[in-house]
């Protein structure tokens, strides 16, 4: 295992920390059901696309080292085969290796390149990015008039983007809840929205999922 890939498990690591300590209080439902004390939400990605996006973002970690090796940060966050790719690069020419090598990963339908051409954001920004990550999340449910886990959040440099097959009602209300978290800079908009009528016909037939 390389420094960089020590460096990212350990950041995830402790977003997932942060994350539970904000919901260690009392169990959350969100807009799914508590079964044995564990959470299981509704997915509003088929149980093949959920299958396709784990593949993407394993596919991706090894497709990016090769045409970059260790030069700068990327990552790569897939929902419904759509690929986010955020970081930090040092040249227009990684960044456009780096999408092409994700554009040809099987599966992949689109592509948002949200790469920066700059140093690669120190171990400090990446913790407030996790802790930012978390803070949007747990607005969301305390909002109460959004179904919380059908936003997937991701946060790089202090910009939130965020995801999931929505209505352009909750997108809006999504985007305006997250530009409310105090430290945010930015929201970018990374949806696939759907009518009222498609988003009821998902929540007949989505798979129900653990909720992550």
């Amino acid at each position: 295992m390389t420094s960089k890939t020590s460096f990212r498990l350990t950041l995830l690591a402790g977003a997932l920390a942060v994350s539970t300590a904000l919901t260690a209080c009392a169990p959350l439902l969100l807009g799914g059901a508590i079964l044995g004390g564990s959470m299981v939400a509704i997915d509003r990605r088929s149980s093949g696309a959920q299958v396709d996006d784990q593949a993407i973002e394993l596919k991706a970690i090894n497709r990016v080292k090769e045409v970059i090796g260790d030069r700068g940060y990327v990552s790569i966050t897939s929902y419904n085969r759509l690929a986010l790719i955020v970081g930090e690069v040092p040249s227009e020419a990684d960044k456009a290796a780096v999408e092409q090598a994700v554009s040809r990963i099987d599966s992949v339908r689109s592509i948002v390149n949200e790469l920066a051409v700059a140093p690669t954001s120190s171990f400090a920004n990446h913790s407030n990015d996790a802790l930012l990550t978390s803070k949007v999340k747990a607005s969301m449910v305390d909002a109460k008039d959004v179904q919380a886990q059908a936003f997937k959040v991701v946060t790089e440099r202090g910009i939130v983007y965020l995801m999931g097959r929505v209505t352009e009602r909750e997108a809006n209300r999504a985007a305006d809840i997250a530009r409310g978290v105090s430290g945010v800079q930015k929201v970018v908009k990374v949806f696939e929205v759907v009518s009222e009528a498609e988003l009821a016909a998902v929540q007949t037939t989505a798979p129900a999922s653990a909720a992550r």
